[in-house]
């Protein structure tokens, strides 16, 4: 594929990859910037080439995965080494941000706690499937495991969102 094709592709991928980057990046938009425009630089630079073995798609969102999952590596080395430094002093605690605490339904706060007590696997490919529409083999190779795999994260990963959601459902009614 050609660099200007390359490009324009990237282009029209980028509201669903700037979710995708937000999504490894734990909701964190500036975070997630970085993690994007990482991405995009190691593609234009040929860190990251594209060989047609899936879609292109699939493929970047693999290269946000792993350059996200890079920078959580060197932050958490960081914070290592700081607390060695700095191990009697405790790191204060952030105020929490009003427009953050008043956005978002109770439904879907419902939604996101119970999805954050799912493993880390079948949140992901709950993620792609249901929110930036993949099907469970794009899925798949985004996250480099097998289909079989995926398909498995995936059905647990709705089996155990429906069991906490009755359960939240259910702790509600009794109020």
């Amino acid at each position: 594929m050609k660099q200007s094709d390359l490009q324009g592709e990237l282009e029209r991928l980028h509201a669903a990859s700037f979710g995708w980057a937000q999504w490894c990046c734990d909701q964190r938009p500036e975070e997630a910037e970085d993690v994007l425009q990482t991405a995009y630089l190691k593609v234009m630079e040929g860190t990251a080439s594209f060989n047609g073995d899936s879609s292109l798609r699939t493929w970047f969102f693999g290269v946000i995965r792993r350059t996200a999952g890079e920078r959580r590596r060197r932050r958490w080395l960081r914070d290592q080494l700081l607390l060695r430094w700095f191990t009697r002093q405790s790191a204060p605690v952030p105020a929490p941000d009003p427009e953050a605490a008043a956005s978002g339904s109770e439904n879907n706060r419902a939604l996101r706690k119970a999805l954050s007590g799912l493993p880390a696997r079948q949140r992901e490919v709950l993620h792609l499937v249901f929110y930036q529409d993949m099907t469970v083999e794009e899925a798949s190779r985004v996250l480099n495991v097998s289909l079989g795999t995926a398909r498995t994260h995936f059905a647990r990963g709705k089996a155990q969102l429906r069991e906490v959601l009755a359960q939240q459902e259910e702790k509600h009614d009794e109020r």
